[in-house]
């Protein structure tokens, strides 16, 4: 099992409670409507706190700021991962879900990578 990981920061014009609204009730489901057609697994969603914790935290370590949410998409395999992306239908899909991302994250301020999980 592999993990798709994402660290967003949202979109200049939003709050990250709209960001945040707007992941969990809009592009969420919309993912979550062909999540068969990406083979993709379990999806997470992690909605970041607004609380003074987190800037204590980031100063105490001299850290860069906090990403507004993290997604985790699980997938078999990277294998898995890259078939389902290179079908006909998969790209369409990828490019959708690419244009509704740029109404709420600014890609040049987040990161994704592939993961593998370990509990420890």
């Amino acid at each position: 099992m592999v993990k798709f990981v994402m660290c967003l920061t949202r979109h200049p014009d939003l709050s990250r409670e709209e960001f945040q609204e707007y992941w969990l009730n809009s592009h969420g489901p919309f993912f979550r409507k062909f999540q068969a057609v990406h083979k993709a697994g379990k999806y997470t969603q992690l909605h970041t706190l607004t609380t003074p914790l987190n800037a204590n935290l980031i100063a105490s370590r001299g850290m860069t700021a906090e990403y507004d949410g993290i997604v985790e998409v699980e997938f078999e395999s990277e294998q898995a991962f890259m078939d389902a992306m290179s079908t006909e239908e998969g790209q369409r899909l990828g490019a959708a879900l690419l244009e509704d991302e740029g109404r709420f994250i600014d890609h040049s301020k987040s990161t994704a990578f592939m993961a593998v999980e370990h509990e420890v």
